[in-house]
């Protein structure tokens, strides 16, 4: 995941997009968008999508579908992940993977909303362990 600049506004930083085939996707979001798709250093069965824009454009994530009712995740940016967390419970949506670290990135939480769609929470932080 590319470290993204620490904003107050909460904006999608990043998504992830599940696969059956991660070649055949790799190949047809290449050859639709021209993103620049290969592996992401250290991780196995990830690979970095590359959408060419500007730094405050989202990059994104490819890797194997986890399960069937595996969807796209968009990570949203926020000053705190535990907070934010704990808003989305308050709110009727549910934890679906709690606080993660990337190291030396950030933390995330994968959450669900109150209509089942799934999203992540980001939060920014270069000493993550």
């Amino acid at each position: 995941m590319s470290k993204p600049k620490k904003s107050k506004a909460s904006s999608i930083v990043w998504f992830e997009i599940p696969a059956d085939n991660t070649a055949r996707a790799k190949k047809f979001y290449s050859s639709l968008f021209g993103w620049k798709i290969k592996k992401f250093p250290g991780m196995k069965d990830y690979l970095h999508i590359d959408t060419g824009g500007a730094n405050d454009t989202p990059d994104g994530g490819l890797m194997n579908r986890m399960h069937k009712d595996h969807t796209i995740t968009n990570y949203i940016s926020v000053e705190s992940v535990d907070k934010s967390a704990a808003k989305v419970v308050k709110l009727g949506g549910n934890i679906c993977k709690p606080k993660t670290a990337v190291p030396q990135m950030g933390y995330f939480v994968i959450c669900q909303d109150t209509e089942k769609n799934t999203f992540a929470l980001w939060e920014v932080d270069g000493k993550a362990k």
